[in-house]
């Protein structure tokens, strides 16, 4: 992860990934994760989303993780919740009332650390990563939850007309990636964005990985 890059990238306010509504995607699928009240959910590079105030709402438990500690105060104020906070060696964990934010390098980051989690929404996080991160990276989040179900959000372009982040993943990497832990189901899903950046035209899918 080019942590520079990222750091820049809130410095300078580009946070055309961040959405100021709950994403709609969350609320139709979430069903097939099948969660308890209570359950932990684990949202990796998670911004300061405001999926992550949703899933509290729903009376679930929320973890995450976020390289930049200006995206984690930012969410913890939107939330208006009083963050504890926690040196971990490289990490740092903001603390609340049923939410756990650990900044830093997700690849640094242990399941000790981490703890329990029962499902993963991933939006926008495995897109962000260069294909030669991707691997690793689907293998640290299969380490960290031991295989839990995933929500994944994508997106499909022609990557000739554009680079990323974010990049285009599409379904046979999908299975490249999660094929041998996971049943990788294609939800019936398909949003066309025009223009979704520099021009470039999308279609936002969502996959189900099933343990």
């Amino acid at each position: 992860m080019d942590a520079v890059f990222w750091h820049q990238v809130w410095q300078e306010r580009n946070l055309g990934f961040h959405q100021a509504q709950v994403d709609p995607v969350l609320i139709q699928h979430i069903h097939h994760l099948d969660l308890q009240s209570g359950d932990r959910v684990f949202v990796p590079l998670c911004g300061k989303t405001n999926d992550i105030g949703w899933l509290l709402e729903q009376g679930y438990q929320v973890c995450g993780a976020e390289l930049n500690e200006t995206a984690v105060i930012e969410l913890f104020d939107s939330l208006k919740l009083p963050a504890q906070k926690e040196e971990l060696g490289n990490l740092k964990r903001y603390h609340a009332d049923k939410l756990d934010i650990f900044v830093g390098d997700i690849f640094e980051l242990s399941q000790a650390q981490l703890g329990p989690v029962v499902a993963i929404y991933d939006r926008a996080a495995l897109i962000a990563l260069p294909p030669e991160m991707r691997k690793a990276y689907s293998q640290q989040l299969n380490e960290l939850s031991g295989c839990a179900p995933q929500l994944v959000v994508i997106y499909e372009y022609d990557p000739a007309l554009m680079g990323g982040p974010p990049f285009s993943v599409g379904g046979e990497e999908i299975h490249m990636l999660y094929g041998r832990s996971h049943k990788v189901c294609s939800l019936s899903h398909s949003r066309f964005i025009e223009n979704f950046k520099d021009g470039v035209d999308a279609e936002e899918r969502i996959w189900f990985l099933q343990r």
